[in-house]
């Protein structure tokens, strides 16, 4: 079995912007298409040429896009195979940047990935984690009072994001005074990813993310220095002190950390969080049964509303050998070349979910990929990310069970992320 070339694909695009600026029913029976292919489209990537007055698009590079559950599973579970090294986001980052700010554990293969991982895994002791569930219900009853004192329209500033920033701020140890600084960095850095704009913008944004990346990292790295001579009980001590193997975290491993963990933990959750209230605002038969039995169906609510919304919609992977994808039968592919793992697409795999465009906070077994398809990249926020979402729409149903959205949710056109920029609310 081959791959399906350009060619013989259906009308479906995926590297061109305005499919990700198509409504998302339009773009889900497309994916739903491509998932009836005998195997995998090859997707060429264009690049823009000027040829005298003319431009032109001309065929440049291209990856296959995985587009099935069992394909992606496969995939992320097979790292020696589908390296993340080359880099796992569209466009790859550059080579001098990755030098410059250090390498982030999602575009590291092992050894190094494996010996960072430990680092970070050994810090996250039981204490914190205590911690840090305790904290979760403090800033989520907290945001919850303000909205109630000041009933702020927009969910996404007031609830969605402040909850995942304050808990990440208030584990790593970082103090109040340079938090909104902070918070403005994470949005400049993170805020044109696979997000299709004009030239002038794509020429002008990136020096402006890695402005806001550099400060970022540099606050972090100065915490890090003033915790290594004067340890405290939080997670930037635990990082620069640990010891597994001889190593701890560098300075700018720190850095690289932090802002992963700020953009992934920040960035998904909110999202998720904002896509969650409006489902269960238009879908009032399922917001009725949570309502009904919180306890016995929030574990499933927000499982279903992370596969529903599937908030990272892709990661890249490079192929270290050939391989056949699917077993001996399956489709060849070749060392060098590349995968696109689509895990919103996975999530509606129609093999593995019964009526999978549904939102059922019922769904059991619910195998979503929406923290990745497991392996050693398997999300290290995910207990965390639940916990944010169960504690904070549990405070937010108990004390205000009328809240609901209002209108549709101002999103992000985003090849790479379901993004919300903004949420209307009401109660």
């Amino acid at each position: 079995m081959g791959t399906v070339a350009e060619s013989d694909a259906p009308a479906v695009d995926l590297a061109d912007p305005g499919f990700w600026q198509l409504p998302a029913p339009a773009r889900a029976a497309a994916f739903a298409e491509l998932r009836r292919l005998p195997a995998p489209v090859f997707v060429g990537e264009r690049s823009r040429e000027r040829s005298g007055d003319r431009s032109a698009d001309r065929p440049a590079k291209g990856y296959h896009a995985l587009v099935r559950h069992a394909d992606v599973v496969e995939a992320s579970r097979t790292p020696a195979v589908f390296l993340s090294g080359p880099g796992v986001t569209t466009p790859e980052p550059a080579r001098w940047v990755r030098l410059l700010f250090g390498d982030s554990m999602v575009n590291l293969d092992d050894p190094r990935h494996a010996q960072l991982r430990r680092i970070v895994s050994r810090a996250f002791t039981p204490r914190l984690i205590t911690r840090v569930e305790d904290d979760i219900r403090r800033v989520a009853a907290r945001l919850v009072d303000q909205v109630e004192r000041h009933r702020p329209a927009d969910f996404v500033t007031s609830v969605a994001a402040e909850l995942p920033f304050q808990v990440i701020c208030n584990m790593m140890g970082i103090p109040e005074e340079p938090r909104r600084a902070i918070l403005d960095q994470v949005d400049h850095a993170s805020e044109n990813t696979g997000v299709a704009r004009p030239l002038r913008s794509r020429i002008r944004v990136p020096g402006r993310g890695l402005r806001a990346l550099a400060r970022m990292q540099g606050m972090v790295a100065e915490l890090g220095r003033e915790r290594r001579r004067r340890p405290t009980d939080d997670l930037i001590s635990a990082l620069v002190t640990a010891d597994v193997d001889g190593r701890r975290l560098t300075g700018r491993e720190l850095g690289a950390f932090f802002s992963l963990l700020l953009v992934a933990g920040v960035e998904t959750t909110r999202n998720a969080l904002a896509h969650g209230l409006h489902l269960l605002t238009v879908h009032p038969e399922q917001r009725a049964l949570l309502l009904g039995d919180l306890d016995r169906h929030l574990g499933g609510a927000v499982d279903e509303i992370v596969r529903h919304s599937t908030p990272i919609i892709q990661f890249r992977r490079t192929l270290a050998v050939d391989h056949r994808l699917g077993g001996p039968d399956g489709t060849l592919l070749r060392a060098g070349e590349k995968v696109v793992l689509f895990f919103g697409s996975a999530n509606r795999d129609e093999t593995v979910f019964t009526d999978p465009d549904a939102f059922d906070v019922t769904r059991t077994p619910n195998p979503h990929l929406g923290f990745g398809g497991g392996g050693p990249h398997y999300c290290l926020g995910a207990h965390l990310a639940r916990q944010e979402m169960k504690v904070l729409f549990r405070e937010l149903f108990t004390r205000l069970p009328e809240v609901r959205s209002v209108g549709e949710p101002e999103l992000v056109p985003s090849s790479f992320d379901h993004r919300v920029r903004a949420l209307r609310f009401t109660f």
